[in-house]
């Protein structure tokens, strides 16, 4: 059974929520866990989540401080900031994208785009 968190953090990202955990060992040294849960909404309308969880401990910091720094200079050196994946969403409309209002002051309509209808017909 883990003990108590000693210090801890939380960030939310949409369906996902991500735990930084400062535990100790049984000699009383300090390590990290971090804890991905996602949660899935099923058919019924209930819920559950899924968690994964990675220990980091002290004499593994240094290099993964450094990796972890050089994976995400990479990703927003060569894709930048934007979130590609929001583009995609059907509601999707940049902040500075405003939708082009098509003003009808003063613009003669093109009779060629209308039908001719018997009321006839109808």
């Amino acid at each position: 059974m883990e003990k108590e968190e000693i210090f801890s953090k939380v960030l939310r990202a949409g369906r996902r929520t991500y735990f930084f955990d400062v535990r100790a060992t049984k000699a009383d040294d300090y390590y990290l866990t971090i804890t991905e849960s996602k949660k899935f909404t099923n058919d019924d309308g209930s819920y559950h989540y899924k968690k994964h969880k990675i220990y980091i401990y002290k004499e593994d910091f240094t290099e993964f401080k450094e990796i972890l720094a050089e994976m995400t200079d990479f990703i927003i050196r060569e894709k930048g900031d934007e979130v590609i994946s929001e583009r995609h969403q059907k509601d999707f409309k940049k902040d500075y994208e405003k939708p082009a209002v098509e003003s009808t002051i003063d613009t003669p309509k093109s009779t060629e785009s209308f039908t001719d209808i018997d009321f006839d017909d109808i």
